[in-house]
């Protein structure tokens, strides 16, 4: 057998080791021909740059938080750090900060020089290479050579990964930043858990809903398929996008077999996995943030079901006319004459009500003072065993009815594991930087958080603009309730809020479910468009009506 023969035949977890090893070896030749400037007893320039600007009583305050913290600490300390993300794993803090009677804060204050914000380095711009080479790669690569890129997408989602990870560990050591980890240490176990939490609530959930049949009687019709994404675009504000996107993905395809075109999974994913979960908390992961830094649960519902509406009904009346065009096609006959719908598979029904429990298992074990588990991902972990349960509580004859298999998961796990490790450098800028966008405006604030969101994760880029637009404040549910009672503060939640769920829609990456859908999709037969075919079709579908709903709601109303 040739070398190169050898090659094309090392395939699974030994070949993704090697390029593991491979990547972080680059990585660590990065970091002695272009390593950072020494920053151990500095902050990065632009913070260095505001500080010059603070009064000096400013510097006095105890504990104080750094102008630009930004996301949610696992750790649950008081005060937030600069350049931090999480996907929910602190509790909410709705405890005054400087309250000596909450001991499950103090627990971690005993030590201010253990707690304290160490030194922070300012990102090169190129070490956002890697992240891009990933969009690049999955953008392009299935048009370069598709069975190169079915075949090894891990291998290059591991290897650029890696290259950011060695460079963070050996690049960004120099002193002690939290909880004796150096920044490189923290960002990286800090994206890390994001990953863990990301695919254990929409792997889980995938694993889940392969075990509850929902079977919608009848044939596809432009009014039975409407009517279908108008409920799942209500139902995901009860179970979250992505379990709304699995629990009706199947339904709708059978519902059009025989008529289903690539651009009715286009509309599902617009409404179903993305704009429909803007009413709740538990709607999309974004707005699930917020609520654990104190925006009170039903804020969204109150002041942005209007938004929902307008934005949900358009993209309704657009899918009704363009069902209508496509016309009846060639039907499953089978179904003809048949109506109603029936749901099977209890143990699923459980475990799905268990996963959804499971998000508020860390906010509530924090309020009770359970400081033992603070920073540990417990949550998660139970939504992995529910996942397990469910699989093997699951009968076969569901999966089969399902068309379940562990390909779609299995791709999007892969896929955003490089992505959260390469994302890092690229969120790390805009939290030491994001302040020179000059962002004041609701409009500014629209557009910037869903550019973003359209191409980063939605849940991080959603952060760093909430912190931005909060300033040197800690965002805790005081400075949100001082915020709000501004209706400039209003106009500007609402305008991250709704940038960051309705744009996560514009691509595959922005938002969990998106590429999950397109994966399973695409494993039941259907010739999904591609990263830029999709991204085209948001273009002239998706981003004109959210441009009427910023003329609407942040311009004429």
């Amino acid at each position: 057998m040739s070398a190169g023969e050898h090659n094309r035949g090392l395939r699974g977890p030994l070949s993704w080791a090697l390029w593991i090893c491979i990547g972080l070896l680059v990585g660590a030749a990065l970091t002695r021909i272009v390593g950072p400037d020494d920053y151990a007893s500095s902050t990065a320039p632009a913070v260095q740059e505001r500080e010059a600007h603070h009064d000096d009583s400013a510097h006095e305050q105890s504990q104080a938080p750094e102008p630009l913290s930004i996301a949610i600490d696992p750790d649950h300390d008081p005060a937030p750090l600069p350049d931090r993300r999480d996907t929910g794993l602190e509790p909410r803090q709705d405890q005054d900060p400087s309250d000596d009677d909450h001991p499950a804060q103090d627990a971690h204050t005993d030590d201010a020089s253990h707690d304290a914000a160490g030194p922070i380095p300012d990102i090169p711009l190129w070490l956002m290479l890697p992240f891009a080479a990933l969009l690049g790669s999955i953008a392009l690569m299935p048009f370069i050579n598709a069975h190169f890129w079915h075949q090894r997408f891990p291998e290059v989602a591991f290897f650029l990964g890696s290259i950011v990870v060695a460079y963070y560990l050996l690049g960004f050591n120099q002193g002690a930043f939290k909880h004796g980890q150096t920044y490189g240490q923290y960002q990286m176990l800090h994206a890390l858990k994001e990953f863990y939490a990301f695919i254990a609530l929409v792997g889980g959930l995938f694993i889940v809903s392969g075990g509850v049949l929902i079977d919608v009687k009848g044939k596809g019709s432009p009014l039975a398929n409407t009517l279908l994404l108008a409920f799942g675009a209500v139902l995901a504000n009860i179970v979250g996008t992505t379990g709304a996107s699995m629990l009706l993905l199947h339904p709708f395809m059978r519902m059009n077999k025989g008529r289903l075109r690539p651009i009715h999974i286009v509309y599902f994913i617009f409404i179903v996995s993305n704009c429909g979960g803007c009413l709740t908390p538990i709607g999309d992961p974004p707005l699930y943030l917020g609520y654990l830094k104190g925006i009170d649960f039903f804020w969204t519902l109150e002041h942005l079901w209007v938004n929902w509406a307008v934005v949900i009904a358009a993209l309704l009346v657009m899918f009704y006319i363009t069902d209508l065009r496509i016309g009846p096609g060639e039907q499953d006959q089978s179904r003809t004459g048949e109506r109603g719908i029936s749901v099977a598979g209890v143990a699923g029904i459980v475990c799905l009500g268990l996963m959804i429990l499971g998000v508020f298992i860390d906010p509530m074990l924090a309020d009770r003072g359970v400081t033992a588990l603070a920073g540990y991902p417990v949550g998660a972990t139970f939504q992995v065993a529910v996942a397990v349960v469910a699989y093997k509580l699951a009968p076969k004859r569901i999966h089969d009815a399902n068309e379940f298999n562990f390909f779609p998961v299995k791709e999007v796990g892969l896929l955003f594991c490089g992505i959260f490790a390469t994302m890092a450098p690229a969120l790390g800028y805009l939290a030491v930087h994001g302040h020179a966008l000059g962002l004041g405006s609701a409009t500014s604030y629209y557009f910037s958080t869903g550019a973003l969101s359209g191409v980063l994760d939605n849940a991080p880029t959603y952060l760093n603009f909430l912190q931005i637009s909060f300033g040197e404040n800690e965002i805790n549910p005081q400075s949100v309730a001082t915020f709000l009672s501004d209706p400039q503060g209003v106009a500007t939640l609402a305008a991250i809020s709704t940038g960051a769920v309705f744009f996560g829609a514009m691509t595959y990456i922005g938002n969990g479910p998106n590429f999950m859908v397109k994966a399973i999709a695409e494993s039941s037969g259907v010739d999904m468009p591609s990263f830029f075919g999709y991204l085209a079709r948001a273009i002239v579908i998706l981003l004109p009506v959210l441009v009427l709903h910023w003329l609407l709601f942040f311009v004429i109303l």
